[in-house]
């Protein structure tokens, strides 16, 4: 009879560091295009006597016999032990709908392409009907997958409420983040509300300029990738130039990212590449991928400077802080402050003058288009976490209802959202409510910028020292311990209506 080997808290830490790494590792060599595989079942199996029920209750009476940073250490380490049980559980299940995902294939024009690259080419299409016919193509096949996505969906749920002993989904998340989401929701509900108007506005100037006056009244949303590259505007914002100018950008803060070799550029197209940009952080502050996959428009700029955001916050951490504050955080609030802040410069005027030679009126129509999409997105994400928080009240009842993602959605954004989507549009953990978090706090922090530094702060290197300290903390604050620094209530949106137009 085989004997459970139970780690103390400093053999675990160790003992999971190399777990994540090889699975951060492999999920970015899948993400990137590099295997056209996963086999992360392979790494859990590998890993199957880090993560027992005896290890989870050997942590949690740790975490109950100690207090302050230990006691948030210990906190964190459990939480992980538990998704570690979970992921034992899922990883096969998961690889499987992963990779046949990654060998669907859809048909466009007598041209068969991967699932993720016709997702791909949405955003550069540059006919309406073209982008509706493959939109509706590729939505039928990602909708294919909805049955093997709720089962996965039921059974973490059912393992995260044994685990945790916190049946209630959302209670259990408002645990994990120490908020109260209902009350985060409704004061980001009322922002959207006073910025009705404002966006009306905005809406239906770019509307027209992206889309084209002859467009239906209420587009679907297989064209916001083409509209947040702003294709119309390809021209100026080229694909050549996006890594040197962004590069420039962050040298004027005082960040050289070429010269970071531990942070890792992969910035090159392939076919099975995912299209989102994203930063995989395998090992704070050693080993930080940044990961782009850049279609032309100012999109990749965008993207590029809101990566580096992350990367930089994970590769400036301090390397002698706890395993667990360089690598784990409660959840995604705060390291998506800083990955706003820097995209945040896109939306300066001034910059647009300085890098691409604008004249200052053409500089504010481009900055008012980056507004736009800024305004569009924070009510597609504060759409989604009404959407999220009614689907989880009502999960074990009957499983969320398709048509409220519809229409809190279509009526927040003026874009048609298919209910289809109700399910590979949703995040893992509530992380709606974490880029929300973030767009207030990133707000407040640049009123904060403004007032210290002035109204160049996006190319000051005060900025950059400011920002270098706050990495150095790594992943141990969270986003509502950075308010309290600022001055700012954590929920006082006054700094984001601002930042929206209104």
């Amino acid at each position: 009879m085989s004997v459970t080997t139970v780690l103390d808290p400093t053999e675990f830490a160790a003992r999971l560091e190399r777990y994540l790494f090889e699975r951060s590792e492999e999920g970015r060599a899948v993400r990137v295009g590099e295997k056209e595989r996963s086999e992360q079942a392979e790494i859990v199996r590998r890993y199957a006597d880090l993560f027992s029920t005896e290890q989870l209750d050997a942590l949690r009476s740790a975490e109950a016999g100690a207090a302050g940073d230990s006691r948030e250490l210990l906190y964190r380490l459990r939480k992980t032990c538990e998704g570690g049980l979970i992921a034992a559980q899922l990883a096969e299940p998961e690889d499987e709908l992963e990779n046949r995902m990654l060998s669907a294939r859809v048909t466009f024009r007598g041209e068969e392409m991967p699932l993720r690259n016709a997702q791909a080419q949405l955003a550069v299409l540059t006919e309406y009907a073209d982008r509706e016919e493959l939109g509706e193509i590729q939505a039928e096949l990602n909708a294919s997958f909805n049955d093997d996505r709720l089962l996965l969906l039921r059974t973490e749920e059912t393992l995260a409420a044994t685990y945790s002993g916190i049946p209630d989904a959302v209670a259990r998340n408002e645990e994990e983040k120490d908020i109260s989401l209902h009350e985060l929701s409704g004061a980001l509900h009322a922002a959207a509300d006073a910025s009705a108007d404002s966006y009306a506005v905005l809406r239906d100037r770019w509307f027209d300029r992206l889309l084209g006056p002859d467009r239906p009244p209420v587009p679907t949303s297989f064209h916001t990738a083409y509209m947040r590259r702003l294709s119309p505007l390809e021209s100026t914002y080229t694909k050549d130039k996006a890594t040197e100018i962004c590069l420039q950008t962050l040298e004027a803060l005082g960040f050289d990212l070429a010269a970071q070799p531990n942070i890792k550029l992969d910035l090159d197209d392939r076919p099975q590449k995912a299209p989102r940009a994203c930063v995989i952080a395998s090992d704070p502050p050693k080993v930080v991928h940044l990961i782009t996959r850049a279609q032309g428009g100012l999109h990749d700029y965008q993207a590029f400077l809101h990566e580096a955001g992350h990367a930089l916050h994970y590769g400036g951490c301090d390397p002698n802080l706890p395993y667990i504050f360089r690598r784990i955080s409660r959840d995604h609030a705060l390291t998506e402050i800083y990955s706003y802040i820097v995209e945040a410069i896109t939306r300066e005027p001034e910059w647009h003058e300085l890098y691409f030679g604008l004249s200052p009126e053409q500089a504010r129509e481009n900055a008012e288009a980056t507004t736009f999409l800024e305004a569009l997105l924070f009510r597609r994400y504060e759409a989604k976490l009404r959407y999220e928080l009614d689907f989880w009240s009502r999960f074990d009842q009957d499983g969320g209802d398709p048509a409220i993602y519809e229409q809190l959605l279509t009526e927040a954004t003026g874009i048609f959202y298919r209910r289809e989507n109700y399910l590979s549009d949703m995040d893992a953990g509530f992380y709606s409510a974490d880029y929300l978090r973030a767009w207030i706090r990133s707000a407040q922090l640049r009123a904060h910028l403004v007032q210290e530094i002035g109204s160049d702060w996006w190319r000051s290197p005060q900025t950059g020292e400011l920002l270098r300290e706050l990495f150095r903390e790594g992943t141990k604050p969270t986003s509502e311990e950075i308010a309290g620094r600022l001055g700012f209530d954590p929920l006082d949106t006054k700094p984001l209506l601002h930042e929206i137009g209104a």
